[in-house]
């Protein structure tokens, strides 16, 4: 009995901590190459907005909340948050800014709620997934999720 209990607390922690680990056996890009092809799949857009599991993926951009990211020669700043079993992406094209105030800050929120907001978007998210895509990068196709079809070509 000592050992089921043993083995059912390893797995709630590796839930827990590291979600990415569990899921798809084999290689998975890394979350930033599927940002980067995603970005590059839809042309790059003035915005988009989606969810990856975070099985699908290696986590690579951990801790990372608010950063600019390079595309081509397009800039986009990236609002990004876990929202277990998701990683949220909100991106938006615009010049390069310094956004290091704004990653701490955001971090910093997250490290005070415990992640309990974080745990709740993702729940939210399951109830609202209503298109999903598939981007395709070095390790083979990813599934992204948008809470609606994202028209090609939108404006603000």
């Amino acid at each position: 009995m000592k050992r089921f209990f043993m083995k059912l607390h390893g797995l709630f922690l590796k839930i827990a901590l590291f979600p990415s680990s569990l899921g798809r056996k084999g290689v998975r890009p890394a979350a930033s190459e599927v940002l980067t092809c995603h970005l590059l799949q839809r042309n790059l857009p003035p915005w988009t907005s989606y969810v990856v599991h975070y099985s699908s993926v290696l986590n690579d951009q951990f801790g990372r909340s608010n950063f600019n990211w390079r595309v081509q020669d397009s800039n986009y700043h990236i609002l990004r948050t876990g929202c277990f079993p998701f990683i949220k992406y909100h991106c938006t094209k615009a010049p390069p800014q310094n956004l290091h105030f704004e990653d701490n800050f955001f971090t910093m929120l997250k490290v005070i709620n415990l992640g309990i907001p974080c745990l709740a978007y993702g729940i939210g998210c399951w109830m609202v997934v209503g298109a999903e895509e598939t981007v395709q990068t070095s390790c083979g196709p990813v599934t992204v999720y948008f809470a609606y079809k994202e028209d090609e070509g939108a404006q603000f």
